[in-house]
């Protein structure tokens, strides 16, 4: 993945998930940058996904909308694609929102990210790797003791049973 010039993770910073999975990088990229099939697997269990916006330029929007078990309805404000790489890399932030404009902190946000999802070919399958950067080690503790592995980690297996037919 080095000719991706992807982002070198600072441990105090950034929170890392990594997976080799047996599915063809095609079926995750598609996953991950067609909002219906999104829907389907982006929020772990038993939360669900309710809706997604996503425009794949940079400068576009990347919002979604999750609900909880008890319909909680949670609408952060939209965040800006930076980067696409098609079936390689994409890029997005929560501290921008469409077209670069800055956004605020608020209660329901309480900390910022930004975030590289890259892909390559391993084995004929998919080496997958997911990077949560955040601007301060509280958020980024905060972010980890939210269940950032067990949430990434459970929303990518529910894409990868998606991609298989499951």
């Amino acid at each position: 993945m080095s000719d991706l010039n992807l982002h070198v993770p600072d441990e105090s910073l950034d929170l890392v998930l990594e997976r080799t999975v047996d599915v063809p990088r095609a079926l995750v990229w598609r996953a991950w940058t067609t909002p219906e099939l999104m829907e389907r697997w982006f929020t772990p269990a038993p939360w669900k996904t309710n809706s997604v916006q996503l425009e794949l330029r940079p400068g576009g929007v990347f919002q979604v909308t999750m609900e909880s078990p008890e319909g909680d309805v949670m609408e952060h404000e939209a965040g800006c694609i930076l980067e696409v790489v098609p079936e390689r890399k994409l890029v997005w932030t929560a501290g921008l929102g469409p077209g670069y404009r800055p956004l605020n902190r608020t209660p329901e946000t309480p900390f910022v990210f930004s975030a590289e999802i890259s892909m390559e070919d391993f084995e004929g399958g998919t080496k997958y790797r997911a990077v949560a950067m955040h601007s301060d080690v509280e958020g980024c503790t905060l972010h980890g003791e939210m269940g950032f592995h067990h949430g990434w980690g459970a929303a990518f297996d529910q894409l990868v049973a998606l991609v298989k037919g499951g």
